[in-house]
Parts: structure tokens; C-alpha cells; sequence
């Protein structure tokens, strides 16, 4: 077990890969009363076409988000309970990218982290219980479908990545979890739930030393090699400008409005923050564009403009309510070829650095927040922990190049409006 000292943040991270091939993380926080885990699989919605020993393998989407579902069960009931019995408090979710499962506790430390790595390295699938399950995820999957919230981003993604696996959501569809079967689970289970492809972190009040002790006799003789997701490099079209509408229960229109940015390499952390400082700068809440649009009634309280990246794949995306989501649309696309000629202010962005440092410091305070911002870089080859050196190396140029790319033609506006009263 290694002891890494990050003096910027005031953190000490203890570390240690099993021999199995497990990576496991731990902040020991002695101080406080309540513990967190998660355990992550570098497995997500994404990974439909995979690759292992020399070949290729295609299953139906949703099988990961199926997965999540089953990996509750035990071969001598349901873990949920025992969770209830130890005072653990569990949940699981599945992205694009991975798979998590986490317990949160303020009792029973120890007994709870066994049970989650029991439960995660004990696949227990029978014929009976997958399909009991696809009513359930069937009735998941339609929910979403009648979620504004939902569909907004659905539509987003499949035309922000027509020909990516992106496009498809992550639950699948109720076609395609109809050729779901245990088999299925059993095969994707054991080409990617390998321990050197999962990430266990910790942050409580357990001790380190026991925290891999209880990984290491959870783990003991699993290994194996872990299959590789093959998404495909499906690179965007001549040009987006597109404008995406569908009718719904909601009474005042929604809006994302998202600019496909190159793609970026995993490790690229630089581009991730530029391209964050970018949306603060156009129209963050402390920006001059933000309060002439909130000023104006077009956007509210609920307005968001940052960057996420999945894999390789790019994205700074705006989204909220507006009563004019094109004049929203307009106004950024306006404020960023402004700022193309007039060029980034040194000391707004000094002002701007100092300030999302300082929250992500604050954030450190959350261990749910902690534990999975440690994963997702992890999985990108990145320790998180060294966020303050990326936020050194931020230039104005780098900030610069995002907004070079926020034009028409990388753009897709998706609007959810209200249905239309139909004529008497």
C-alpha cells in the first residue's frame, strides 16, 4: 500500500493494486461518522461491440443497465436486505462509460464494503429471474420515454452522434432487452466485471489497512483479462446546425443546445477545463450575456452551460427553459464570436480559475463526489487529485480554441415544447 500526499488540497490518498489486478483507493476520514464505497466497472451502454482474446463479440443495447439490475441478487437472496440489516444504505447506475455500485453507511463499516464486493464478484443470473427483470426495466424504459428530461437528451445524442453507439440510450430499448438472457448477462459479465478493469474507492472512517484487507480476501484468486468496449471512430458531419423539436406535457419550452467539440484524448484534462472556463466566460451566472438573458425572461434559475466528455467523445451543451430557446441560441452563438475578436481578458480568467478551484476544494467535503470524479479519471488514466497543476497549465489560448469551434455548424438545438391545443 502506497501513501500519496496531495499538500495543495490537503489530502493523503492510500493506494494499493491486488494482486488479482484490482486498484483500490482509500481517504481515511477518522473524523467523520459516515462511510462511502463504490465499486466501478470500466463498462458502460457504449461497450455493445466488444473485443476479447482476438475476437469480436456484438451484443443487443442495454445488457450493462441490465447487468446493474441482476448484480443484486445473491445466490442465497436478495442483497438489498442484508444492506437494510447492516444499516448500509445501496444503489447502483450505469453511464455511457462504466458501471458503479456504492453503500453509503454510518454503521457497520467493515460488513458493509464485504457485502458490496461480495454482491459486485458474485454474478448470480437464472433464466427465471432475467426475465421477471425485463418487465422492470421495460417499464424503466418507457417512463423515460415520457420524461421531458429524458427525451431532451435522448434526441440530443442521437443527433450529436448519429453514428455512434452514444445515440442509443442507455437502458436499451424494450426491443432490444427482449434478446437479453441470462446467457447474455453471463457472457458480458465475464469479459468485463475482471478485477484489473474495476476501481474500488473508499472514503470514511475505516482504516486503510482493513479496507484492503477485506479487498484483497474478496478478490482472492480472480484475475483474468478484461474485454476492450470497440464504440467505433464515428467522426461528426460536415455540418450539424441543426434544429430538433418534439411536442410534450410540458408547459413552458425546454432547451440543450450542445456544440460537438473534436474529439479529445481521455487524458486531456486541460481541454476539459478550458472548455468549462469557455461556458463561465460566455454565459456564466456571473457573465454579462447570463444576466441580460435572465433580465430579459429568456432564460431562469435553472439555466446550465458546461462541458462533458465521454470516452473520446466531446461536448460543451447549454440547457434550461426559455420561452425563445433560438434567441438563447443566437445570443451564445453572438457572445462567443464576440469573444473571438476581442480575445480572453487575462484577469477574468485568473478571477474565473480562482474561483472553480475553489470549489472543486469545497467539493472534497462530499465523499460521494470524491469517490466518483476519482473513478471516472482513473478509468482516463488521470489522477484527479492533481486538478490544481491542470488549472496552472490553463492558458487563455486553450480557452480560446474551444470557442473557436462554438459555430452553427457544430451546433444541434433540441426543443421540447408544449403540445398544441388541437382545432375544435
Amino acid at each position: 500500500m502506497t501513501e500519496k500526499h496531495f499538500p495543495r488540497i490537503g489530502e493523503t490518498c492510500y493506494e494499493e493494486k491486488l494482486p488479482c489486478g484490482l486498484t483500490v483507493r482509500a481517504l481515511y476520514k477518522p473524523e467523520f461518522d459516515k462511510f462511502y464505497a463504490v465499486l466501478g466497472v470500466n463498462y458502460g451502454s457504449v461497450d455493445m461491440d466488444y473485443s476479447l482474446d482476438g475476437q469480436v463479440y456484438h451484443t443487443p443495447a442495454g445488457v450493462a443497465h441490465y447487468l446493474e439490475h441482476k448484480m443484486f441478487d445473491l445466490p442465497r437472496g436478495s442483497a438489498m436486505q442484508e444492506f437494510t440489516a447492516l444499516g448500509g444504505n445501496p444503489n447502483a447506475f450505469t453511464s455511457y462509460s462504466m458501471t458503479a455500485y456504492y453503500v453509503q453507511t454510518t454503521q457497520n463499516p467493515a460488513q458493509n464494503l464485504r457485502l458490496l464486493l461480495e454482491m459486485v464478484l458474485t454474478p448470480h443470473f437464472t433464466e427465471e429471474s432475467v426475465e421477471k427483470e425485463r418487465g422492470i426495466i421495460a417499464q424503466e424504459i418507457n417512463m423515460y420515454a415520457d420524461s421531458p428530461d429524458s427525451r431532451l437528451y435522448d434526441l440530443l445524442f442521437e443527433a450529436l452522434f448519429p453514428d455512434h453507439p452514444l445515440r442509443v440510450p442507455i437502458a436499451g430499448s424494450v426491443r432490444s432487452i427482449e434478446d437479453i438472457t441470462a446467457q447474455t448477462l453471463q457472457q458480458c459479465y465475464d469479459a468485463f466485471y475482471r478485477p484489473q478493469n474495476m476501481l474500488l474507492c473508499v472514503a470514511g472512517k475505516l482504516p486503510p489497512e482493513e479496507v484492503m484487507s477485506l479487498a484483497r480476501a474478496a478478490t482472492e484468486g480472480l484475475g483474468g483479462t478484461a474485454a476492450v468496449g470497440l464504440p467505433g471512430d464515428a467522426p461528426a458531419p460536415e455540418s450539424l446546425n441543426l434544429v430538433v423539436r418534439q411536442q410534450m406535457d410540458v408547459s413552458m419550452p425546454m432547451f440543450a443546445l450542445s456544440f460537438r467539440l473534436p474529439d479529445v484524448a481521455p487524458d486531456d484534462t486541460v481541454t476539459e477545463l478550458a472548455a468549462d472556463m469557455a461556458a463561465e466566460l460566455l454565459a456564466g451566472e456571473g457573465s454579462e450575456l447570463y444576466q441580460r438573458l435572465y433580465d430579459g425572461g429568456l432564460i431562469d434559475s435553472g439555466f446550465s452551460f458546461g462541458f462533458e466528455a465521454i470516452r473520446t467523445k466531446a461536448m460543451l451543451t447549454a440547457s434550461g427553459d426559455s420561452r425563445d430557446p433560438l434567441a438563447v441560441r443566437q445570443a451564445i452563438l453572438d457572445q462567443a464570436d464576440r469573444m473571438r475578436k476581442e480575445g480572453i481578458d487575462p484577469n477574468e480568467l485568473r478571477r474565473l480559475k480562482k474561483s472553480a478551484l475553489g470549489r472543486r476544494i469545497r467539493d472534497l467535503d462530499s465523499f460521494s463526489i470524491t469517490c466518483y470524479r476519482q473513478l471516472g479519471y482513473a478509468f482516463d488514466g488521470v489522477e484527479y487529485f492533481d486538478f490544481p497543476e491542470t488549472f496552472d497549465r490553463l492558458t487563455c489560448e486553450d480557452v480560446r480554441r474551444v470557442l473557436d469551434d462554438l459555430v452553427p455548424e457544430r451546433s444541434v438545438c433540441v426543443i421540447v415544447e408544449p403540445k398544441k391545443e388541437e382545432a375544435e
